[in-house]
């Protein structure tokens, strides 16, 4: 086998971590040190630990994070640093003497300097100590170059880095290695024996670029990369901890990613309908399906784990929050900003105000079940239903006005009533007039006002009997309709919460802390089910969450196990909703006016904008017969209305967020929650990003504002960090091998001025990541083969310069897609739920499925696969899928003995072989040569060798010998097929790119 990759090369070249700066010397005298690549590290690595931003673990107050701390006069009258002379520098000499107890950094350290880092310092106070902004928050700026014979810019930029070390490039690959090479890398699958020779025979120039084009418009690019994606925001489909609770509708999010890469939807654009999508003036539609793609998105918020029942509250509210700016900042800015929880950051200037800034935004977000067949049809029977209502009162008013036109009512004053013992109660809400008291109402059901004045048809008599007295009424289109009622955030401060209600498989929850896992034993008592028709108190003791934050939240619906169902009869009514310690109080009712012309009233009414006492004439004269109750258009209008409100019933849903009310966090000292500063942080930004303003007005969350500081032209990462992504999922590493982490404890990047010019190329480019794609793998650096020579090994081991391409082992998803593509076992349905995860009896634990899913997950991709916190897939976690707790950009790639046994012993590894096996023998026209490729085609992309094709022989002949098979039965066994093709999926090269 003689293309098999050798064991022992692929760690040397995968895992070497040699540091970028090895492979040159310490500059020379003549030259200028460059502080951000030069300096900077040494200062973070070896000093910051005692003298960097933190104020906290600093010694001596001496900083040397920047000019003015470095230059700063101590107290024993020196001065650190003194630019430009070295010799006069406290540093130096620290840094130069052989006393133990006078040298720095101090030998109990660990930290000594190396001679070539003491060179570089010395070198930079004597060229005048010159500080920069660190690289990662300077501007991306546009550089000078030729463009190469490829035409490609990149290899200007790579041919540099190889000029300078004297590394001679290697030469391109085979044909047969660049399709499979593309195919993986942009479909994580392998190109079919058709595709490779189409491709192979193409002589014309342009034969590689439309193959390129090719993978980038099929439907599997999206699958790819979105699974990349997956990694950054922690997507799982449950919540992990003890029952492993499902996250409603997040597969919906898995489709919004493959659609929208594949679409090639601006990043800038990806970017916003994440963090604001639900805000976004004009969402998104799917042109297909008229989905609302900009609210799916959101749901990345809701990946993070959840915990049942957790005894403090706060606690894992401030966890789950720390989650979301973890994964936020690390996702678009490749920042660690969660570092700053408990102070201020260690090394990168990022203060714990700004994690609080932050962390303001996030708690100001509140968390929602959304509709999901929300789509352009459905408004429109949205709207012209309301248009119909509007269009059915403004024609009964008229003719209302018009028969009792100048009469005047005159209401008595209302009687003092005893007051009330009880004083002490907190009105939250009281829905018994026109508004909403401030509460929000999501989703459609509730509209934005009460019922007070809604007519009352009666179906069978088609007449209008009386007008609605006020109440928050999700009846306010149809039954069955999604749609919310929550209040303002309050901190709870009586033994007792109060709600007036009535309904049909309905909810009323206390949402403390912003915890959504409502169960018992500890929260159970928090969520109340609605099954009554008439008028009902219900009430919840939160007297042991006095102090806590809080907010009601009202709904049709229920939640079953965490997951929202509404019921197409399910509707539920409200008029107050108060606190209070002992007795149950119902708030006065505000006086109205007192006098008012029928006219008048009915007007009001007929606007939306009449209180209570004039609804309440209008019902008198309705009963009285004063107005008409019959009109030559009802039948026709209650019919229409019959058909619209037949079309609105919500039955899908998805987790997702939609707007809270703004709160501005406290500093925790010390990161804890029973810490609590007095001065509260307005929502903001990272300040240490150069942009306009980093601080948020909007009364809201703030996630639009975040949205668009993120996306601002004047934020040097956002960019950045995106083609660096793109990059390492092209060339196995990225040009900030970090790509998680730009700041001072990430890699430098190894092609700066590369990863500028990409940076601005792509949005120049409109964010377009099809353009950016197509643009890196066409360039020369991307098609060489991965063979070098003994040189360029032994001055480039880490392939730092690119000198050659380099060896990549496949990930999980491209193995597992492989093994079945190869069988003729893969089944390409796009979209919808996913499959069950695939449970053994050896697989036990908490929240364990009641039902296995099928061995070969019914043939699908693998990003279709169930992903459970708790039951991860082991092929996939051998392979090093990510748990998904936090941002992982950038795989793990082990080489353990464990993956060999998976393809070994795997059940569904054999029984792909099986199938495998029996796809190669239906067809009869092939001989045992003819076998051999076919196999090694759809494997290996490629023809095997004369040696491969002998050895194949030899390795058949044997198993007929061992299995006592005669010679003339070996064409048509099955089981020595079998072998040979589970043999060929244990190749290193099935599994690895070359």
């Amino acid at each position: 086998m003689g293309r098999i990759l050798n064991l022992f090369l692929v760690l040397v070249f995968i895992f070497a971590t040699t540091a970028c700066g090895n492979l040159g010397n310490a500059p020379s005298a003549e030259e200028l040190v460059d502080f951000n690549f030069e300096v900077r590290p040494v200062l973070v690595q070896k000093c910051f630990l005692c003298h960097g931003p933190d104020p906290g673990s600093r010694k001596a107050n001496l900083r040397f994070d920047t000019y003015e701390g470095a230059t700063a006069l101590l107290k024993e009258g020196r001065r650190a640093v003194v630019p430009g002379h070295a010799d006069s520098s406290g540093l130096v000499k620290r840094i130069l003497s052989k006393d133990p107890d006078f040298v720095m950094p101090t030998p109990e350290s660990h930290l000594t300097l190396t001679e070539s880092e003491k060179d570089i310092l010395i070198k930079w106070i004597d060229q005048g100590a010159k500080y920069k902004p660190y690289w990662a928050f300077i501007q991306p700026k546009p550089a000078d170059i030729e463009v190469p014979e490829s035409g490609n810019e990149i290899d200007f930029f790579i041919n540099q880095k190889l000029d300078k070390f004297g590394l001679q490039p290697s030469p391109v690959a085979s044909k047969n290695t660049l399709i499979r090479r593309v195919s993986y890398l942009l479909t994580g699958l392998p190109p079919t024996p058709a595709a490779v020779d189409q491709f192979v025979a193409d002589p014309s120039p342009d034969a590689y670029d439309k193959m390129v084009d090719g993978y980038l418009n099929a439907p599997s690019f999206g699958e790819r990369w979105a699974r990349h994606w997956m990694d950054v925001v922690r997507y799982a489909e449950t919540k992990g901890h003890e029952f492993d609770y499902t996250i409603l509708g997040a597969w919906r999010y898995r489709d919004y990613l493959i659609r929208a890469f594949n679409k090639d939807v601006p990043y800038d654009q990806l970017v916003k309908e994440h963090l604001a999508g639900d805000l976004l003036p004009v969402p998104r539609k799917d042109a297909a399906t008229g989905l609302n793609e900009s609210r799916i998105a959101t749901t990345f918020y809701a990946f993070g784990e959840g915990t049942h029942s957790p005894v403090d509250v706060r606690k894992d509210e401030a966890d789950r929050i720390d989650n979301m700016v973890d994964v936020t900042t690390k996702t678009f800015q490749s920042l660690t900003v969660a570092c700053a929880r408990c102070h201020d950051h260690k090394f990168d200037p990022i203060t714990t105000k700004d994690y609080y800034a932050l962390y303001g935004v996030m708690e100001s977000t509140r968390f929602s079940p959304v509709p999901a067949a929300i789509t352009t049809q459905k408004e429109k029977d949205f709207r012209q239903l309301n248009e119909l209502k509007t269009y059915i009162r403004k024609t009964v008013a008229d003719e209302w006005e018009r028969e009792n036109r100048g009469i005047t009512i005159t209401l008595p004053q209302p009687a003092k009533g005893k007051p009330s013992k009880q004083t002490d109660y907190k009105l939250i809400g009281d829905f018994r007039a026109r508004d909403l008291q401030g509460w929000k109402s999501d989703g459609r059901a509730f509209g934005q006002n009460t019922t007070l004045g809604k007519p009352v048809f009666d179906p069978k008599k088609k007449e209008i009997v009386a007008l609605e007295d006020g109440m928050a009424s999700s009846r306010m289109l149809s039954m069955g309709v999604f749609g919310a009622l929550r209040s303002p955030n309050f901190v709870i401060s009586n033994d007792f919460i109060g709600v007036r209600a009535r309904g049909k498989n309905a909810s009323i929850r206390i949402i403390i802390d912003n915890f959504q896992l409502i169960s018992y034993p500890i929260y159970g008592e928090m969520d109340q089910k609605v099954n009554v028709g008439a008028w009902n108190n219900f009430k919840f003791n939160v007297a042991g969450w006095k102090g806590h934050k809080a907010y009601v939240e009202i709904m049709p619906g229920v939640y079953e196990n965490h997951v929202y169902k509404l019921p197409g009869d399910a509707y539920v009514d409200v008029q107050y909703a108060l606190g209070f310690d002992k007795d149950w109080i119902e708030p006065a009712q505000l006086a109205s006016s007192a006098t008012f012309t029928i006219a008048e009233a009915v007007g009001e009414w007929a606007a939306g904008k009449a209180n209570p006492a004039q609804i309440s004439v209008l019902n008198d004269l309705l009963k009285k017969k004063k107005f008409r109750k019959q009109f030559p258009q009802m039948v026709d209008w209650l019919d229409r209305s019959e058909q619209l409100t037949a079309k609105l019933a919500d039955t899908t849903f998805y987790n997702a967020v939609y707007e809270g009310f703004g709160i501005n966090s406290p500093v925790f000292k010390r990161g804890s929650h029973l810490e609590i500063s007095d001065k509260q942080v307005p929502r903001g930004f990272i300040s240490a990003i150069p942009i306009s303003n980093t601080t948020f007005k909007s009364p809201g969350s703030g996630r639009m504002e975040l949205a668009e500081a993120m996306v601002n032209p004047r934020n040097p990462l956002t960019s950045r960090v995106m083609v660096n992504r793109i990059w390492h999922h092209l060339f196995g590493k990225g040009i900030v091998e970090t790509v998680d982490n730009f700041g001072l404890q990430g890699k430098l990047p190894s092609h700066p001025a590369l990863l500028d010019y990409l940076a601005i190329k792509y949005q120049k480019e409109g964010w377009s990541t099809k353009k950016m794609i197509r643009f890196i793998v066409s360039s020369d650096a991307f098609k060489r083969s991965v063979g070098t020579t003994k040189e360029v090994e032994k001055e480039d081991p880490e392939n730092l310069w690119l000198a050659r391409f380099p060896r990549r082992r496949l990930e999980a998803e491209d193995i597992r897609d492989a093994l079945l593509a190869s069988a003729g076992n893969l089944n390409l349905t796009m979209y919808g739920a996913p499959v069950p995860v695939y449970v053994t009896e050896f697989m036990q634990g908490r929240g364990k499925p009641s039902k296995s899913g099928p061995l070969d997950g019914g043939g699908r991709r693998s990003i279709y696969q169930e992903v459970r916190r708790n039951f991860m897939q082991p092929m996939m976690m051998t392979f090093d899928r990510p748990a998904p707790f936090s941002t992982f950009g950038n795989r793990n790639v082990t080489n353990v003995p464990a993956q060999s046994l998976i393809l070994m012993n795997d059940p569904f590894v054999i029984k792909q072989a099986e199938i495998m096996s029996k796809l190669l023998l239906a067809n009869k026209n092939l001989d045992m040569n003819g076998r051999l490729q076919w196999i090694y085609k759809r494997t290996l992309s490629r023809n095997a060798t004369e040696a491969e094709l002998k050895n194949g022989k030899d390795f058949i002949n044997k198993l007929a010998s061992l299995q006592k098979i005669s010679a003339n039965k070996v064409m048509t066994d099955p089981g020595i097929w079998k072998d040979y093709c589970h043999s060929i999926f244990n190749l290193k090269e099935f599994i690895y790119l070359i």
